[in-house]
């Protein structure tokens, strides 16, 4: 039932995805200087690409029963919310003090990466 989830969790993020990139492209893009043109574009992309990355992880945890694939999920959902929101929310006029939340959402990415890397190693059943 896991996977079920995580698939709910990458059809919620893809479809918020597309409203926020069909946002940007015809609402947005406009009114933003450049650079928060390609912040927004750069948000946008690492949001599908980590929608994209969960959509995958749904399929695996639909074969595999590995209990820590779940926090896997939840790290690219949190790395999601904290990187790209935060750079959405920039782009769109947040206050400064929102920047520092973006390195920590890419600390975040990142570290759902390696927990699925140590999984990787961590169960035999491949």
């Amino acid at each position: 039932m896991m996977y079920r989830t995580i698939l709910a969790i990458a059809a919620i993020n893809g479809l918020l995805a597309a409203i926020l990139g069909a946002y940007g492209a015809h609402g947005l893009k406009p009114e933003l200087s450049e650079k928060l043109w390609s912040a927004y574009s750069t948000a946008n992309q690492y949001h599908f690409y980590h929608t994209l990355a969960l959509l995958a992880l749904a399929a695996f945890a639909s074969v595999r029963h590995w209990p820590k694939l779940v926090w896997v999920a939840w790290g690219w959902q949190l790395g999601i919310v904290l990187f790209s929101g935060s750079i959405y929310a920039l782009a769109l006029g947040a206050p400064s003090w929102v920047g520092p939340i973006t390195p920590l959402g890419g600390l975040t990415l990142m570290s759902a990466w390696a927990l699925l890397f140590q999984q990787a190693f961590a169960n035999k059943d491949i």
